[in-house]
């Protein structure tokens, strides 16, 4: 009987995430793809030398990433990332950022 509960808890709790806005929860998705450098939700840990993301200016982090996509800004793993993302996607993400507290 147990397992049937926590199956059906388990079921419950994704028909809430369905229940969420497709458009932020795809933001989400993206904005995830950047957590295990700058943080979740973009509040990097203080230290390892990699900028926190939240509250960053939109206009400056889409220069930022066309700039990593391009090659004019090196890096590792940013320009890798970069070429990844769509232009609309960066100003997707860009957006994200910005709007969340640092």
């Amino acid at each position: 009987m147990k397992f049937k509960w926590t199956m059906g808890a388990a079921l419950l709790a994704g028909g809430a995430a369905m229940a969420q806005d497709p458009q932020a929860l795809y933001l989400q998705s993206l904005a995830a793809t950047c957590a295990a450098c700058h943080g979740t939700d973009g509040r990097a840990v203080a230290g390892p030398g990699v900028p926190a993301l939240a509250g960053m200016d939109k206009d400056d982090l889409v220069r930022r990433l066309h700039a990593f996509k391009s090659g004019a800004r090196t890096a590792t793993v940013m320009q890798q990332i970069s070429m990844g993302y769509s232009d609309v996607q960066i100003e997707q993400v860009a957006g994200y950022f910005a709007s969340q507290r640092p």
